[in-house]
């Protein structure tokens, strides 16, 4: 049993016949009429447990998108019920859930005939990667009276998938542009010792002497070159580390995020040009997947993988990774390790092991960089501030030297703040496929 706010201004209205006659006999009598009218009022109400509910609601929304909780309530009793509806989220998926204060999960209050069905949605906005769980609907039926109800909770499961918002997005039109630039349906010629041979075409001034067919120039008596296309139907592998350097935040959101934003627009990308791409996540074991499928599903299997990668506190098993690499590929591919550029973790566990994939594998490392690391170092008012300077010049020339040794062992090493880190690396893509070294 619940009590509701009039059974509260009830029981305050017993205060004038005990002001008038003021003794225990009286304020006995009206807490026993109280308690009359919130026992009449119980029995009265419908039941419950007499409601069939029910819950209709999509099987994902993209991170910051809208999604309906839709409940139907169904009365299979013989009382119309006054019906106050709870249907409980996780605070992330509700409007407001990220402020201070919290999100209030909405109630509706409706009546439902007996024998009929009464529809009740609440609107859900998360802000967090993941599966998100529907708690219990706590319904409560309130009396004719609407001093006291009946309440029970019930089990309506319901699970609703967010997924990466792919703010990236945005930078995906101009790429695909170039892309088409390279694939021969723009006038740009491109050269390269990996590149597909296309057509044969007229010398003009400018062409590079290298590209000149010397047999076709015999043949047509007038100077003819060749000109190709970027290869197609290349290996393309996304490595995710999801160890505890993910888990570090740089201005609004995790290394991992980035990460994220950075694998869908490649991976989109990639399939545009043709190429097969694969994503692994990985720290000491694999914590998502995603095998070759085709150019039109890359995005919802990257995106529904990706939903559920969270920062694990782990240091990354690197040996290990380069296992799972050399088992999914067996010809010359493009590796793109999406991990940080901290001095330690590299030094420790990369750099012995990267050279393995550099011998048989174009490697590139994508790495966030963190803007608050040049406000430190460029403030230097104070003695603290200029002691906090040298950390952090330190800590930049650190990691400048170990790009350094990577680029040495043949790694592409691409580094951005968190909303440049997707283009710079899809443009790093689309140079080295333009170079024909893929």
């Amino acid at each position: 049993m619940a009590l509701t706010s009039r059974a509260v201004l009830v029981a305050l209205a017993g205060l004038v016949p005990v002001v008038l006659l003021p003794a225990p006999i009286t304020v006995l009598a009206w807490a026993l009429v109280v308690v009359a009218l919130c026992a009449v009022d119980v029995a009265l109400a419908a039941s419950p447990r007499e409601l069939a509910v029910s819950r209709r609601l999509p099987a994902s929304v993209r991170l910051s998108g809208t999604a309906d909780s839709v409940l139907t309530l169904r009365n299979v009793g013989r009382r119309t019920a006054r019906v106050l509806v709870r249907d409980a989220w996780p605070p992330s998926t509700l409007p407001g859930g990220d402020s201070p204060t919290g999100a209030r999960t909405p109630r509706h209050r409706l009546d439902v005939p007996p024998g009929e069905a009464r529809r009740v949605t609440t609107t859900l906005v998360p802000t967090r990667r993941g599966d998100a769980e529907a708690g219990r609907v706590t319904v409560r039926t309130v009396g004719p009276l609407g001093v006291a109800a009946r309440q029970a909770s019930l089990d309506v499961p319901g699970r609703l998938r967010v997924l990466p918002e792919f703010a990236s997005r945005r930078h995906l039109p101009s790429r695909l542009a170039r892309l088409r630039e390279l694939d021969g349906r723009a006038a740009v010629q491109v050269r390269g010792g990996g590149t597909e041979f296309d057509s044969l075409r007229e010398y003009v001034d400018g062409d590079d002497v290298r590209s000149i067919d010397w047999r076709a120039t015999a043949r047509r008596h007038e100077v003819v070159v060749r000109t190709w296309r970027p290869e197609r139907d290349r290996h393309v592998l996304l490595v995710v580390d999801t160890s505890r350097t993910s888990a570090a935040r740089v201005l609004d959101g995790t290394r991992l995020e980035a990460a994220v934003e950075a694998s869908l627009l490649l991976g989109v990308l990639a399939a545009h040009a043709g190429d097969r791409v694969e994503l692994l996540a990985y720290d000491r074991r694999v914590r998502a997947r995603v095998a070759d499928s085709h150019a039109s599903r890359v995005l919802p299997a990257l995106a529904d993988a990706l939903a559920v990668v969270e920062p694990e506190l782990v240091e990354t098993d690197w040996p290990g990774l380069v296992g799972q690499v050399r088992s999914r590929l067996s010809r010359r591919a493009l590796v793109v390790l999406l991990t940080s550029l901290d001095p330690a973790s590299v030094e420790q566990g990369l750099l012995d092991v990267v050279g393995g994939l550099t011998r048989r594998h174009q490697v590139v490392l994508a790495a966030v960089a963190d803007p608050e690391l040049e406000e430190i170092r460029a403030a230097r008012a104070t003695a603290d501030e200029v002691f906090d300077a040298a950390a952090a010049e330190r800590t930049a020339l650190e990691r400048a030297a170990v790009g350094a040794r990577l680029r040495q062992l043949g790694v592409e090493v691409v580094e951005g703040l968190p909303d440049d880190l997707a283009p710079r690396l899809a443009d790093t893509y689309l140079a080295l496929k333009a170079a024909g070294r893929l």
